[in-house]
């Protein structure tokens, strides 16, 4: 569990996937001195239980996450139920009904027609080339990442032909030449693509518990979906910046001793990394991240601090060269962090 602010990100809380056959096995469990109170739990449910614990000490404004938690529709009834908003991904074969479709003609007779059922990517074939809506949603190292999005009122159902309430489908897109991650991604039918488009699909409450919800406009929408992709960094600079996955242990409380001591250096190096960039603002964490070591380290190989001091300089004017560079190749420019 993650949780992102307009400042930063970083990993929250966790829980160890106990597979249910070891939480059966009685001899395996008292060899790596699994608790008697842990039982096997699905994702979802270890999901909730973290909202739970944590949504009323961390505000929050949105939910996000990958297809694998928006497809299970008990799942997103659990958030609405809970009064969560969220954005969840969906895969691309999900079955919907486009509630803002013009309905077929009415024959006379019988029950009046309604708009057809149908996956999302057969749904995204019909759309005319002038609904998608064009958003710059975050500036990065190599240039603005921009996306484009559209929005329609729907509703899916389960199985048995049964139905489900009325939600939000959000679609992005992006250009296939574009190779950066803006969107999580899950499994492999989480996205699908033409010719020159990659797509990806969201579901997102019309109401929750039985309160209707204002609509929400397209930048709301994919700052949420952004967030998605900083939780994913913070997995990604916690096992490059202190080792998360580095770990050999062979019991309960040791994984978990572990973890506690990954997340809390990199809640350090995010508290230096920000008192740093008070007075360098092109400071980075892997910066402040070698610093330390070389600090710590100084006795042994390193001349002092002024050498260290130098390196920084050379590094922190090498990246602003070449952000500066990614960003004149798409003919904008940049916030200037580092006077050169």
């Amino acid at each position: 569990m993650g949780y992102v602010t307009e400042q930063d990100h970083a990993v929250l809380d966790f829980r160890l996937s106990l597979p249910g056959e070891w939480a059966r096995d009685a001899q395996r469990r008292q060899q790596c001195h699994v608790p008697p109170e842990v039982l096997y739990q699905t994702r979802h449910e270890q999901c909730l239980e973290m909202l739970d614990e944590w949504g009323d000490q961390m505000p929050h404004g949105g939910i996000t996450g990958d297809d694998e938690l928006g497809r299970h529709t008990r799942f997103r009834h659990d958030l609405r139920e809970r009064g969560e908003r969220y954005v969840l991904g969906i895969p691309c074969n999900t079955t919907i009904r486009d509630l803002e479709a013009p309905l077929p003609e009415y024959a006379g007779r019988g029950r009046r027609p309604k708009a057809p059922w149908q996956s999302v990517t057969a749904w995204r074939h019909t759309l005319p080339s002038d609904v998608w809506t064009h958003l710059t949603v975050r500036d990065g190292e190599k240039g603005p990442g921009a996306i484009e999005m559209v929005k329609r009122r729907v509703q899916t159902r389960l199985e048995r032909k049964r139905m489900r309430p009325e939600e939000w489908l959000v679609v992005t897109r992006r250009p296939l030449s574009d190779d950066r991650v803006l969107e999580p991604r899950a499994s492999r039918d989480a996205t699908d693509h033409d010719t020159r488009h990659r797509y990806h699909y969201y579901l997102s409450p019309t109401s929750m518990a039985e309160m209707e919800l204002e609509e929400p406009s397209l930048s709301d929408l994919a700052r949420v979906i952004k967030a998605g992709t900083c939780i994913e960094a913070s997995f990604k600079r916690g096992k490059g910046e202190v080792g998360m996955d580095a770990y050999q242990v062979r019991t309960w409380h040791g994984w978990h001793h572990h973890i506690v001591l990954s997340l809390m250096a990199v809640w350090f190096l995010i508290t230096e990394t920000h008192r740093g960039q008070s007075l360098t603002p092109a400071l980075t964490l892997p910066q402040v991240r070698d610093g330390l070591s070389l600090l710590l380290l100084e006795v042994y190989c390193t001349p002092g601090v002024d050498y260290i001091c130098r390196q920084v300089q050379r590094q922190l004017q090498r990246n602003e060269s070449a952000r500066f560079y990614h960003y004149r190749t798409r003919k904008c420019m940049p916030p200037l962090k580092l006077r050169l």
